[in-house]
């Protein structure tokens, strides 16, 4: 029940990254509110943790990679879209602030994840 709960909660903290992520641009409906704004952090690392929680050793790795992939991916979107616009390829139609919170988060949470759980192999000198 609570990896299910981890993954739920995991996912809902990403949607709101994403949501994070388009908001400037208008692709979804009015400017993010204040719980987005908490529940993309809050949510997913929150989420992380019930999943890793009764995880069994073995299935950490991927899970930590699993999930620190996701957020790299909507950091490097956040990335995209800074760059885009400040390109003037595309106009945003509103504060960019959500992009730069994105992308800071997702490359540290992203990096961290993704940097984790290295065995003997992935050791370097």
């Amino acid at each position: 029940m609570l990896v299910i709960a981890g993954f739920v909660l995991f996912a809902l903290g990403a949607l709101s990254g994403v949501w994070l992520v388009l908001a400037p641009f208008g692709f979804v409906a009015g400017p993010p509110g204040f719980a987005l704004w908490a529940f993309f952090p809050i949510f997913t690392v929150i989420g992380y943790l019930l999943a890793a929680a009764p995880s069994r050793d073995s299935s950490l790795p991927l899970l930590s990679k699993g999930a620190g992939a996701i957020l790299l991916l909507l950091a490097l979107a956040a990335a995209v879209g800074l760059v885009l616009e400040a390109m003037k390829i595309v106009v945003a139609m509103g504060e960019l602030t959500s992009l730069w919170y994105v992308l800071a988060i997702g490359l540290v949470l992203g990096a961290a994840g993704l940097a984790s759980h290295r065995g003997a192999s992935g050791a370097r000198a």
